[in-house]
């Protein structure tokens, strides 16, 4: 069987997960509070819904905490947010709803600078610690290894030299491959390395196939995910013809989804579509809003 879901916001209800402010306000308690309490309230809503329509996925923003790793956080936010994010969890459990999140491109432990490795930890720290109050063991922290900086064996190494004392956030990291540097089969290969999960995201492998077909991009990433004891995670999106290679078009072309199909011979998963409609782009492929 195949499940769907959709990142940060709906478009229908409206809801989203992800608002967020300038870091020159961050100082501006009351109003992170007030930002962050309309995110777990769009989290909630966004978790009813998803129930109701029969979408057991949803990605967080990784804006749920504004600039939650940033040392200038005006607040103890874990000790101020955490009932309310245990309660989102309790919600998500109960209706059978899966979180993750993505934080961005700029999240490179294996960058060869100190200070952005640095910063980069205590980003992933931060979203282990959502995931640990959420008290969600099949939440999934998906991660880009970021540039190659001109020496891939060296980016591996310090890549996986950071993150192997991260057993905070191991427990919940998955690796994805990246339409520029990364294959699905180096992603792969690293994940294996620190015990953890790889994801495939078939726009990406198009673009960056290392020779793999989708089907073999599947083979190796699918079975990374039986040590964990969790249903696999795929991503699928579409090219917008009218945009940059990578960038992700409104809806998912009916080629690319019948293709995932096709690669996964009947194999399980759970897919994210990536899609500018978000939920909208789930109509064509089965769900009915």
């Amino acid at each position: 069987m195949i499940r769907l879901g959709y990142p940060t916001q709906n478009l229908t209800i409206p809801a989203g997960t992800n608002r967020t402010l300038r870091l020159a306000n961050l100082h501006d308690a009351d109003r992170v509070r007030a930002l962050i309490r309309e995110n777990l309230a769009g989290l909630d809503t966004v978790i009813r819904w998803n129930a109701e329509y029969g979408v057991p996925l949803f990605r967080m923003g990784q804006a749920l905490i504004p600039f939650a790793s940033h040392p200038g956080f005006p607040y103890d936010w874990e000790a101020e947010h955490g009932d309310e994010l245990r309660r989102a969890g309790e919600l998500a459990r109960e209706l059978g709803i899966r979180l993750s999140m993505h934080p961005g491109q700029y999240i490179q432990p294996g960058s060869p600078k100190p200070e952005v490795t640095g910063r980069s930890l205590a980003e992933l720290r931060y979203v282990a610690r959502i995931f640990d109050l959420i008290g969600s063991p099949d939440s999934v922290l998906v991660l880009h290894m970021g540039g190659a900086h001109e020496d891939k064996p060296a980016t591996t190494a310090r890549f996986i030299e950071a993150m192997r004392p991260e057993e905070g956030v191991l427990k919940y990291l998955a690796l994805e491959n990246d339409e520029r540097t990364w294959t699905v089969a180096e992603v792969v290969e690293v994940a294996g390395s620190l015990g953890i999960p790889a994801i495939a995201d078939t726009l990406h492998h198009d673009l960056n196939p290392g020779g793999l077909t989708l089907e073999g991009a599947f083979d190796l990433s699918l079975p990374t995910w039986q040590d964990r004891g969790a249903r696999p995670k795929l991503h699928l999106s579409s090219q917008n013809p009218e945009k940059q290679p990578g960038a992700h078009a409104y809806s998912v072309d009916l080629v690319d989804w019948r293709a995932l199909v096709d690669a996964l011979r009947g194999r399980e998963a759970d897919v994210m579509v990536e899609a500018k409609g978000k939920e909208h782009a789930l109509v064509p492929l089965g769900i009915k809003l």
